[in-house]
């Protein structure tokens, strides 16, 4: 018997009932069966040999695509915890879970023996006989009994607690490869002869299903690809990022500190600071120029404000809160209250709308100290907030004006983005109404600009739906900085008002916006895109001045004299040694420029001129090195 199979293209093909999905991807194209992983039947995960018995829309899953290769690494995954108990033995390994993250997979175990990275060498050898010997991966349906039978055997107290976890109508399957099975929906490879490259990358503590009251288990974190030179690729990226870390890079340099007396809440260094104020005052004049007013607002306020604003009832487990005054308070996780309580301060005509209201704002909020991770996760940051209060008819000009200054700044730190339309999340607030017209507001901005972008279903803010804009560093990593917002709910609850042009009060919608997102996050993030060697106009020093002797120092202090009056950062080597030394000290610090005096520079009133990354530029005048270097400042290069 003949049935109708639907492929994504809308082609409709016939096959014979009880076709697998290898033999229709193979009836496709010899191509398409080579690079096949797994099959999508009405939008259902499944094997390869999974059979076809109905009409159906059929996807082909390819290792090309993210849900093959994370097929390929879950099944490395299942790989590597077959090696582990074939050499630790059944008994004395016990299993959690092996799920796929980005760009690898891992497996927590629960063993006495604590795993060291020799150990995992020793691991890679067994996975690469699991691979060699081939075995195929073969889904089990088992019911809830079979299930707790075959684990109570077994001896994996773990994996029965997830058993009894799950729903009493879910399906449950066990997949077998030789000697070795473990629970999972799957799906998987044909067999383990299919991984080509695989790496263990580290081992760590992990609680058992993330609840510090659990057990710590032992993480083991690994990635695979479909080709060696892939997997090379990735393992050099790998290496750069360590040479890069944000954390590594700011003690070296002197940028911030932690301290256990703050557990995530940066320290900023002088060095640090200097970068922060440039990174602000650079967002602060183009605001400026584009009609934006700044605000401050307090760091805490009265916990109604929370609960009135709906972030009590959304972020209350992240919030901090102290009693004042027989008061309830709240340090602020966010700036919008404040911003809503300076608009309903005033009266404003429709005239006055667009209202831009801008604010570096210090904000709290409670991480898991096991999230916390350098300047890229902390409890405490500075968010380059901004507000508009705009009309309905405002609105897509303004979104487009937004866009168009997030773009400028992201040129000029050389990023390249990607873009997300974020919609209606579950928790929303307000009516299906008003956000399907808040999503067609952002989507419409979009289209007519002609930009891609990824629509992430459910990922809108509780009060309005959002263009998420995440940039590429030097590495290609991702990372989510800047944001645009649209809110009705907001001036809902806050009762906002502005008079129309028929005299009657009608409500404004706000456009929350931010272009860094976290200044602390975003210095992290500059840190390791730059490798701590950040372009001229951000450098915290932009020249060193290396006097050869101690002859020199006197004309050395003149020259950083006339530097310093021209608004440069400047920096003088007064110590008794080589210039050699000093030279390489000042590269291990990234300095931009380093200016060289002996006696034919004092004796001539130059300097000799020696740039980061290039090397010797030969003598010249100080008005010439201050002319060069403030010019590289004005045009904000980068070239590094």
């Amino acid at each position: 018997m003949e049935i109708n199979v639907t492929v994504p293209d809308g082609t409709i093909r016939r096959v014979l009932q009880g076709t697998t999905i290898l033999e229709a991807a193979g009836a496709i194209s010899t191509t398409l069966k080579k690079s096949a992983v797994a099959g999508r039947i009405d939008g259902r995960s499944v094997d390869l040999n999974q059979s076809i018995l109905h009409d159906c829309h059929l996807e082909i899953v390819t290792l090309d695509s993210k849900e093959g290769l994370e097929i390929y690494r879950h099944s490395t995954a299942h790989i590597m915890a077959q090696a582990i108990k074939r050499i630790y033995g059944h008994g004395q390994v016990k299993l959690g879970i092996g799920p796929v993250i980005e760009d690898g997979f891992y497996y927590d175990i629960d063993m006495e023996q604590p795993l060291s990275s020799d150990d995992l060498v020793i691991i890679e050898q067994e996975m690469e006989k699991v691979i060699q010997e081939n075995l195929p991966f073969v889904r089990r349906r088992v019911d809830r009994t079979e299930a707790l039978k075959t684990f109570t055997e077994l001896e994996e107290p773990l994996k029965l607690e997830l058993i009894h976890g799950l729903p009493e109508a879910a399906e449950i399957t066990i997949y077998d490869q030789g000697e070795f099975l473990d629970l999972c929906r799957g799906p998987h490879l044909p067999s383990t002869g299919r991984v080509k490259a695989f790496k263990l990358l580290s081992v760590a503590g992990a609680y058992w299903r993330g609840d510090s009251n659990n057990k710590m288990l032992q993480r083991i974190y690994g990635t695979s690809f479909p080709k060696k030179v892939q997997l090379d690729e990735h393992l050099h990226i790998l290496e750069e990022a360590k040479k890069r870390d944000h954390r590594k890079l700011g003690k070296e340099l002197e940028l911030f500190m932690f301290s256990e007396e703050a557990p995530g809440m940066p320290f900023y260094l002088p060095k640090a600071m200097t970068i922060r104020n440039e990174l602000e005052n650079f967002v602060r004049e183009l605001q400026r120029q584009r009609d934006y007013s700044e605000v401050r607002t307090p760091l805490m306020m009265n916990n109604r404000v929370w609960e009135h604003s709906g972030h009590w009832d959304h972020y209350k487990d992240n919030m901090y809160f102290t009693q004042v005054d027989d008061t309830k308070y709240a340090l602020k996780p966010m700036n919008c209250p404040g911003h809503m309580l300076i608009f309903k301060n005033t009266l404003h005509s429709y005239r006055e709308l667009p209202i831009r209201l801008s604010e570096f704002g210090q904000v709290h909020r409670h991480e898991f100290s096991g999230a916390l991770n350098g300047m890229m996760r902390v409890r405490t940051f500075c968010q380059d907030d901004a507000h508009l209060f705009v009309l309905p008819e405002q609105i897509e000009e303004e979104i487009s004006r937004i866009i168009d200054l997030i773009d400028y700044v992201y040129q000029v730190f050389g990023f390249e983005y990607r873009i997300e339309l974020s919609t209606r999340p579950e928790d929303f607030m307000g009516s299906e109404e008003q956000w399907n017209h808040a999503e067609e507001s952002l989507q419409n901005v979009l289209d007519k600009r002609g930009i891609e972008y990824i629509v992430n279903a459910g990922d809108g803010a509780f009060y309005g739906p959002k263009i998420d804009f995440h940039i590429l560093d030097a590495l290609k990593r991702s990372w989510q900085c800047g944001t645009i917002q649209l809110d009705f709910q907001m001036p809902e609850k806050f009762d906002l008002a502005y008079v129309g042009v028929d005299s009657l009060k009608h409500r404004p919608v706000v456009i929350h916006r931010a272009v860094y997102g976290s200044v602390d996050r975003f210095m992290g993030i500059l840190t390791e895109h730059f490798a701590g060697a950040f372009p001229l106009w951000l450098a915290p020093v932009h020249a060193k001045l290396l006097p050869v002797s101690e002859n020199n120092i006197d004309y050395a202090l003149q020259v950083k004299k006339s530097l310093e009056e021209a608004g440069l950062r400047v920096e003088v080597d007064i110590r008794n040694e080589k210039l050699g030394y000093k030279i390489r000290e000042a590269q291990l610090e990234k300095i931009p420029y380093m200016l060289v005096i002996g006696e034919n520079e004092q004796n001539s009133a130059t300097v000799s001129v020696r740039k980061r990354g290039i090397g010797d530029l030969g003598s010249t005048s100080i008005l010439e090195i201050i002319a060069q270097l403030k010019g590289e400042i004005i045009r904000k290069e980068i070239n590094h």
